[in-house]
């Protein structure tokens, strides 16, 4: 089989099931598992797929964002795995902003008995940071109805109020060139305000959000320590060359 047969049979499978893994595609084109993975990472490069542990995925369309719900449902072992660890890093009298994320909001319950205050723009953690009893602020601004995130001008405003310790953040696009990004610019500018505002700064993602790209930047990939779950070391090792990756899970 040439190589532009190939790797037309390897995006129409990938477009047909969503994602596929890699010894499928050894044995559907009987070629080498080495041969694949070039196949992969060449497609990869030109945008046409994303790599994932054991095989390959479609992309996501930069502009479409899941609700607060659909991704708080998505991969929860692997969110509180990252969760769990980031939480550690946070000292007693630390002052910290949480992003609206559903990984963010896995951390809540590991801060419950540290002596903590908490700035977020989500909707959705200040219930459970009520019931676990830890002080926290909400940031002012418009409501936006998908991701329960507090946003615009009045969020900016309200922002520069404080100074953080640490900030964790949540991305829907990791790229190892393009950076960190989200669909909505005004969710951006949340992210970039808390950055600058911060100590040190976190990404928390699962390994769903690499090599993905959104519509709007909001950081360079060395603009932050990246805290992610077991992946593919091919992959992870793309990100480790720019910044600090830190990988929780299973040894």
């Amino acid at each position: 089989m040439l190589t532009p047969e190939r790797h037309e049979l390897i995006l129409n499978m990938i477009r047909r099931q969503g994602i596929v893994k890699l010894q499928d595609l050894v044995r559907v084109t009987e070629t080498s598992e080495s041969t694949i993975r070039r196949d992969l990472s060449l497609l990869e490069n030109n945008n046409l797929l994303k790599r994932v542990h054991g095989g390959a995925s479609l992309l996501q369309s930069k502009g479409i964002e899941p609700t607060m719900h659909e991704k708080s449902g998505k991969n929860l072992v692997e969110k509180q795995q990252v969760a769990a660890f980031a939480a550690a890093l946070v000292n007693e009298g630390d002052c910290i902003f949480l992003d609206a994320g559903s990984t963010t909001y896995e951390m809540i319950p590991y801060l419950a008995k540290k002596n903590v205050t908490v700035v977020t723009n989500g909707l959705m953690h200040i219930e459970l940071l009520a019931d676990h009893d830890i002080t926290a602020y909400l940031l002012g601004g418009k409501i936006k109805g998908l991701t329960k995130a507090l946003v615009g001008s009045q969020a900016l405003e309200s922002m520069m109020n404080y100074r953080f310790d640490k900030c964790f953040l949540g991305a829907n696009g990791i790229h190892c060139e393009l950076g960190y990004t989200t669909p909505d610019p005004e969710e951006a500018l949340v992210k970039k305000s808390a950055l600058k505002l911060s100590g040190q700064k976190y990404i928390l993602a699962d390994h769903s959000k690499f090599s993905e790209v959104s519509f709007s930047k909001f950081a360079s990939i060395d603009e932050a320590t990246i805290i992610t779950n077991e992946m593919d070391d091919e992959i992870l090792s793309l990100y480790e060359n720019k910044t600090l990756t830190i990988k929780v899970g299973k040894k």
